[in-house]
């Protein structure tokens, strides 16, 4: 295994990286020599198997540090990155942030027998999957931790354009997020910043486990696939990673499918 970004102290700031496709990225990037900082938010009773995770990331000779605490929260942020400024060093940087919180509200805005969507789920979830991630951005930038050439990449999906059952606020969040991300490729620039999205397939993670229907969801993504099964974390780790290299330097402002051609049928 090639670790090219050992040699220039990379780091990749993961926000929501404990399990899916954060932790999947988080591994990829590890194995090719990038330092990894994971910001999560998980109850104890989980902690024994994402400890032991982190440990099976850290085996791969790479130094990775993490938070248990709310990515939104301004003077938790504060705080993570100035214990991130001490861990990196002098000659550390961070080269990647990558933004895949899943802190959304999947209620119906039409109910007859539970709660039905409010405003205040629309704002909670517009911040914990959209905002944050200009927060972050700004954060990284003022405090002046950001290679010169950084990556930042974040994760939509299909239901960004579309009308899925439950997913109203989620679905005004990815697309908000798209936004974001777009005005981040074009605004930065000058830093130095290049922003992508990458729009995932249907993947079976406990975010889409949460999701009213998901089994539906998964049965069409698989019959409408040219290859026939869904995407796998690996498949989206695999293009994290391939933004972070050098030759991909001048793709940004976009929305990359990563879904095996499910998209196209």
């Amino acid at each position: 295994m090639v670790k090219e970004f050992e040699v220039h102290q990379y780091w990749a700031v993961v926000l929501g990286g404990s399990s899916g496709l954060g932790l999947a990225a988080a591994r990829k990037l590890a194995a090719h020599g990038m330092n990894i900082c994971i910001v999560h938010r998980d109850p104890r009773i989980d902690m024994e198997k994402i400890n032991a995770a982190f440990d099976s990331v850290r085996a791969t000779g790479v130094r990775l540090i993490s938070f248990n605490a709310d990515a939104i929260n301004a003077e938790k942020r504060g705080e993570i990155l100035v214990q991130l400024k001490e861990q990196m060093g002098d000659a550390g940087r961070v080269r990647c942030l990558l933004h895949s919180i899943a802190r959304g509200n999947l209620k119906a805005m039409i109910s007859e027998s539970g709660p039905i969507l409010s405003i205040d789920d629309f704002r909670l979830t517009m911040e914990g999957m959209a905002f944050s991630l200009y927060d972050w951005t700004q954060g990284i930038v003022n405090s002046q931790l950001f290679a010169a050439d950084a990556r930042i990449i974040s994760f939509t999906s299909e239901g960004s354009n579309r009308a899925w059952k439950h997913y109203a606020a989620v679905s005004a969040a990815k697309a908000a997020l798209e936004a974001i991300t777009r005005n981040i490729a074009l605004e930065y620039a000058p830093k130095g910043l290049r922003a992508n999205c990458i729009q995932a397939g249907i993947t079976d993670t406990r975010s889409l486990q949460m999701i009213p229907g998901s089994e539906q969801l998964i049965n069409h993504d698989k019959n409408r696939n040219p290859f026939h099964r869904l995407t796998t974390p690996e498949d989206v780790a695999n293009v994290v990673y391939l933004l972070c290299k050098d030759e991909a330097a001048w793709i940004s402002g976009t929305i990359i499918p990563v879904d095996g051609g499910s998209h196209i049928s």
